[in-house]
């Protein structure tokens, strides 16, 4: 669990989150991204595929990671 006044977890700063899933017996998944809004009952990460609402009561882990490289060009 971890606390809102994390301060790995700064609005704009760029996360990896690990949480528990809801619906599955002690399993874990992982957000990274960058976190958009810290409340006392949850966090937003924007990630690539949208915005993940996390409750701050499953967050198992949070570590701060450097941004993200620059997309490839497609090859040909």
């Amino acid at each position: 669990m971890t606390d809102a006044h994390d301060p790995r977890l700064q609005i704009g700063t760029r996360v990896v989150v690990r949480y528990r899933i809801q619906d599955a017996d002690h399993s874990l998944t992982d957000a990274i991204g960058e976190v958009l809004d810290v409340g006392p009952d949850a966090v937003v990460i924007a990630t690539r595929r949208g915005d993940v609402r996390i409750p701050t009561a499953d967050v198992a882990l949070v570590k701060q990671v450097p941004p993200a490289p620059p997309r490839r060009a497609p090859r040909r």
